[in-house]
């Protein structure tokens, strides 16, 4: 509409709305899915007596269009399942006719050529004397043989085995019971979880209930007045960092504080553990004569009593020494001339 000169220039923007092409666009799609879901409804409600074969009215806004599509959508999907289905039935079918049809005329055949041959040189067809003793086996078949059969051919079918026999079967049967345990195994360990997942649910409920809820975990109930009394404390502090800056200052002005470096802390630490290394020296010197009196002259007169009892000990045991060497030694005889 954009090649149309406009007929009045005061249009309202509601007009621009109706020209402007994405709302065009949005508008004709819109359009155009109702017509689809209207064709539908009108096809499923043809020759019904409901409502003299008319689809019923409805609200129709954004929501109903997009159930009424989806609906429609999973109806054909559905529809051309059973069509497929249908065309399948019906080439099996004429599948089946056609070959009992080919069957019966080969039986004909075989019965006309067996009539024009001498008797006792007839020849037997295998494919028809396998039918007949098939259908003979089938048709003589007790109530649980037709029961049974039918019972093995759907298990082939659910199973998936296209020659069965017994054995495969039973094989085949025995490992679904295995892979059923297994499953029955693995659905055990998973409730399992899940209960224990339970459990520490239940228990994880419980300690927010009581972080909520919990005296131990409930503030004091004068917490906002210690608060206040906080700030009044921070307050005050505050306001006196100047004047304790200016104390700071006046003090470094007269008295001259000493201003340290890391490298002086660390000497200072070094001449002190010098100090301590000494002082356990003289420390385990002054020990050994710990037993001594403070008074220096009393203190000599005992050390020297010790030192004469010292010596008297050692020539006491010089003298026992050689007493006992004498002892153990051998005598020598003296020889006669």
């Amino acid at each position: 509409m954009a090649h149309l000169a406009p007929s009045n220039t005061t249009s309202s923007s509601s007009q621009a709305a109706i020209f402007s092409p994405s709302v065009a666009r949005a508008a004709a799609s819109t359009a155009k899915d109702w017509s689809y879901v209207d064709s539908w409804l009108r096809s499923k409600y043809a020759g019904s007596s409901i409502n003299r074969g008319r689809p019923p009215t409805f609200e129709r806004n954004p929501e109903t269009l997009k159930a009424l599509l989806a609906l429609a959508t999973a109806n054909e999907a559905a529809d051309e399942d059973r069509e497929q289905l249908a065309r399948v039935e019906e080439a099996a079918l004429a599948e089946v006719q056609a070959s009992e049809r080919e069957q019966e005329a080969r039986r004909r055949r075989v019965e006309a050529e067996q009539q024009q041959q001498e008797p006792g040189s007839a020849t037997l067809d295998g494919e028809l004397l396998a039918s007949d003793l098939l259908a003979a086996i089938e048709s003589n078949l007790s109530k649980e043989g037709k029961a049974a059969l039918d019972a093995m051919a759907s298990m082939a079918v659910d199973l998936g085995v296209a020659y069965p026999t017994p054995e495969k079967l039973g094989a085949k049967f025995v490992e679904l019971q295995g892979r059923a345990l297994e499953l029955e195994d693995s659905i055990e360990r998973v409730n399992l979880l899940q209960r224990y997942l339970d459990r520490e649910s239940a228990r994880m409920e419980s300690f927010l209930e009581e972080l909520h809820h919990g005296e131990a975990y409930q503030p004091a109930p004068d917490l906002a007045k210690q608060n206040l009394e906080l700030q009044r404390k921070i307050k005050g502090m505050t306001s006196r960092i100047p004047e304790l800056r200016q104390q700071v200052i006046s003090l470094e002005k007269t008295v001259g504080l000493p201003r340290l470096t890391v490298e002086d802390v660390r000497k200072e630490e070094e001449a002190y553990l010098e100090l301590l290394a000494r002082k356990k020296d003289l420390d385990a010197q002054v020990k050994a004569f710990a037993g001594l009196p403070p008074d220096i002259e009393a203190a000599r007169m005992e050390l020297e009593a010790l030192r004469a009892e010292l010596r008297g000990a050692t020539e006491q045991r010089d003298e026992n020494f050689e007493k006992l060497v004498e002892r153990e030694s051998p005598v020598k005889t003296r020889r006669r001339p």
